[in-house]
């Protein structure tokens, strides 16, 4: 068996959440982790959830939070997530992998109900979701140290990023604010290389810029990677570097940054006269992330804090000429009030409670206790839109009847600024994640 093989399926071994404790590797190679030592290579992940939710679901609920105070609560049923991998290994260190992903459903002809900007009612060919080739690309292994990698592939910034299957999170769904303020799962067009020396692995990455008319005052730069076009728009480009370290049993500690210009950036070159000719729109972003899997404990947590220049001059732009057709690729008044600057941390710790009892222990059954907290704001220094600004308060269990699969309850509580009404959430989810071939 060659070198590569080995280290993947020893990273098949940590996402199956086996009883050694090992630190997570990047999500982005578990497309290729062979079960057996196959060459081919499928498997894949998904998720169901119910949630109750005791808040108002009214798109006024922010401006007029007394009006919405003691509405009802309600109820839905998601699949947030469904994927199949599919990888292949050519041999001489050639190999390719692809992801496809069912997001809420799929698609189909449906209403979806745009609260958070426009407040409206839009007619889309989707049912609430998409389907996605989320990865497809043909990778070079020359060593463990050293592997080029070219296609679409996966942005692993921040920790979901890195490891966003579902049982690398204790919540129903996943964390709220990375999930919130970044592309989730990030993934673009580009070339990677990356590699494994000893305790430390590298990723650097050359990738399509985002798009700076996609960003917006509730999700600041998480739509900035879609295109609306046949293509992905490369007018400008960014960077991603990434150092995980692993030299202390059971834990992964993990830094990364990003650089990109996001303005200029779509189609056609519209924007490319006067005054906006000079704003770049640069994407800076830094975090941190770790993961402890050891001893019967786990814990998880980032902090990701991210500036966008120019960001007042972004706002008073608009993508032109929609009055004519009524088209426009864009959403409109989604730069309205954005933002220059976002933050988003998190934490959570999990006990297994049958690592006590010696025959759950010995029939691999797995039951965490957890707790959950999160701080986000997507507009940092918003003058007065303070509901941007949230707390994440979240307890609950997670059993795993075997490795592969997690069946998940938690109370959830977002508690916003005083003014506004806090919002309080039941969720209940099942999940699996593994390789069948």
């Amino acid at each position: 068996m060659n070198t590569m093989k080995l280290g993947l399926l020893t990273g098949m071994t940590v996402l199956g959440g086996l009883t050694v404790a090992q630190a997570q590797v990047s999500t982005a190679d578990s497309v290729l982790n062979h079960a057996g030592g196959k060459r081919l290579s499928v498997g894949g992940y998904g998720e169901a959830a119910f949630s109750r939710n005791f808040y108002s679901d009214n798109g006024n609920r922010y401006t007029k939070p007394s009006a919405y105070k003691n509405d009802p609560s309600h109820g839905r049923f998601d699949i947030p997530h469904a994927v199949i991998y599919l990888g292949y290994d050519f041999g001489k260190g050639w190999s390719m992998g692809s992801e496809i992903e069912f997001e809420h459903g799929g698609t189909g002809s449906s209403i979806e109900y745009e609260a958070d900007e426009a407040i409206e009612f839009e007619n889309e060919q989707e049912k609430g979701g998409e389907v996605e080739l989320e990865q497809f690309w043909l990778q070079k292994t020359f060593s463990r140290a050293l592997n080029i990698r070219a296609g679409h592939i996966v942005v692993p910034f921040g920790l979901v990023n890195a490891h966003h299957e579902p049982l690398n999170f204790f919540t129903v769904y996943r964390p709220e604010g990375e999930n919130t303020i970044l592309p989730s799962t990030w993934h673009q067009t580009g070339v990677s290389v990356f590699g494994r020396i000893k305790d430390w692995r590298y990723e650097a990455q050359f990738i399509a810029g985002l798009d700076a008319f996609h960003f917006s005052r509730a999700n600041w730069i998480q739509k900035g990677s879609h295109s609306p076009f046949e293509f992905e728009p490369a007018n400008k480009y960014g960077v991603m570097a990434r150092i995980d370290n692993y030299s202390v049993p059971g834990l992964r500690l993990g830094v990364n940054g990003y650089y990109g210009q996001a303005m200029h950036n779509s189609v056609p070159h519209d924007m490319e006269y006067g005054s906006s000719k000079n704003i770049k729109g640069s994407v800076y972003l830094g975090s941190f992330d770790f993961t402890y899997n050891a001893h019967n404990w786990i814990a998880r947590g980032n902090i990701d804090y991210g500036y966008v220049t120019d960001a007042n001059r972004i706002t008073q732009f608009t993508y032109p000429n929609t009055a004519q057709s009524g088209v426009t690729p864009y959403e409109r008044g989604n730069g309205k009030y954005f933002g220059s600057h976002a933050i988003a941390t998190m934490v959570e710790v999990g006990y297994d409670i049958f690592s006590q009892i010696p025959k759950l222990r010995q029939d691999n059954k797995k039951l965490y206790v957890f707790g959950h907290y999160e701080y986000y704001d997507s507009y940092v220094n918003a003058p007065s839109k303070k509901w941007t600004n949230r707390n994440i308060f979240a307890a609950g269990v997670n059993y795993y009847p075997i490795p592969q699969i997690a069946i998940k309850a938690e109370y959830n509580y977002r508690k916003l600024k005083s003014g506004y009404n806090d919002e309080p959430a039941v969720n209940i989810g099942i999940a699996y994640q593994g390789f069948f071939l």
